[in-house]
């Protein structure tokens, strides 16, 4: 039951940690710019996501390493540099993380944004700090999870969008965006997001070949508990522009809720921006340390601690610095541009028998993992020529 428990947690930990305040956004702002054809951007990143998330889940139960220790088996000293990398992408993210909490709490009961950011970051302490934080992580973005879908839907239903042209645009699009599909992507199995399950069910004691059906299960449904959720808030929002709604460029997600129901809609847009913003502090918080406790047995020792201090630190730099709102988006498209480096990686590593020992990874896998760095390298400097041109 607690492994039962422990796999289903890991799939909710790694599309909590994605649904965060920059999902939000992203997703209200790219369906104000591109209308229906926003639902192709979202299946396409599907298609990406799940190729490049069970090919990282597979190899890290399979060889029982983190994955900065693989790296460093591929290549000594390369752990230390994705390890950086990737704490630097989460540590950007959790800043934004901070500032939703306290955008989510100001909006669903008035608080002072800085306030209520403060107030965020003792009950993200409190998580880490209980006996069984494992299990009560677990329990904590399960339920919460649950709860924005479910009034996403709500907002979804009462918003009356175009069902039927939206989803025909997803298969058929009349425009398309390269820059959108990185950040998208980048948003949802970019930096530490594609690891944070696949290191919990490590700390949880499930890996190595046995446990790979458990494992593909879990990434495949941490994948699709997140589009199911960027889907829902995409025909929200879709509803509101098809109407000629017309959405704060300052806050995309929360017009959305306000103009589809009314004071009661930007109270729940208060609580789902909470809601996502909390599990994504726990879950970058998380995985972010996650990647730095094999480096040194000291880290390892310390591990809450040093949470503590990465959530504490994510706290101080928004107070000072303030919400940063384009942040957000930024931050997408630079742990879209890491994907890669760190998928290039597992798939050398899947292939090595001193990491993953006598087992062999699926040929289609490796394929479908090399296309999709292929496509993310293309993508990500197309999506880099686009912005300079725009």
């Amino acid at each position: 039951m607690k492994k039962n428990s422990a796999i289903l947690g890991a799939a909710f930990l790694m599309a909590t940690s994605a649904i965060g305040p920059g999902f939000l956004t992203q997703t209200a702002k790219f369906t104000s710019d591109l209308s229906t054809s926003f639902g192709f951007v979202i299946l396409i990143s599907l298609l990406l996501d799940i190729g490049a998330q069970v090919n990282i889940w597979r190899i890290v139960a399979v060889s029982n390493a983190r994955a900065q220790d693989i790296a460093n088996k591929v290549l000594p000293g390369l752990g230390v540099i994705l390890a950086a990398l990737i704490a630097f992408g989460g540590l950007v993210f959790n800043i934004g993380n901070i500032a939703g909490c306290g955008l989510g709490l100001n909006a669903l009961a008035n608080i002072n944004i800085y306030t209520g950011a403060i107030i965020s970051c003792f009950a993200a302490l409190g998580i880490f700090w209980y006996k069984e934080a494992g299990t009560l992580m677990d329990s904590f973005t399960k339920v919460l999870g649950l709860l924005m879908i479910a009034l996403t839907v709500y907002i979804a239903f009462v918003s009356k969008p175009p069902v039927a042209e939206a989803l025909y645009r997803t298969v058929w699009p009349e425009k398309i965006d390269m820059l959108k599909i990185i950040t998208l992507v980048g948003g949802t199995v970019g930096g530490y997001i594609s690891f944070a399950g696949a290191h919990r069910l490590l700390d949880a004691g499930i890996s190595g070949e046995v446990a790979l059906p458990q494992v593909t299960r879990s990434s495949v449904t941490g994948i699709l508990i997140t589009t199911v959720m960027r889907y829902v808030l995409f025909l929200a929002a879709l509803g509101v522009v098809w109407h000629a709604g017309k959405l704060n460029s300052n806050n995309p997600a929360g017009s959305v809720f306000q103009i589809a129901a009314g004071d009661l809609g930007y109270k729940f847009f208060g609580f789902v921006m909470w809601c996502a913003a909390i599990t994504s502090v726990v879950g970058a918080s998380y995985t972010s340390v996650s990647f730095f406790k094999t480096l040194h047995p000291v880290i390892n020792k310390n591990q809450r601690v040093i949470i503590s201090l990465f959530i504490i630190a994510s706290t101080l730099i928004f107070l000072g610095a303030g919400n940063p709102v384009a942040l957000l988006i930024v931050a997408g498209g630079l742990n879209g541009l890491i994907l890669p480096v760190a998928l290039a990686v597992i798939l050398i590593a899947s292939v090595k028998t001193k990491i993953v020992g006598n087992y062999k990874h699926p040929v289609w896998l490796q394929i479908f993992g090399w296309i999709i760095v292929i496509a993310m390298v293309y993508m990500g400097a197309a999506g880099i020529v686009q912005s300079f041109k725009g």
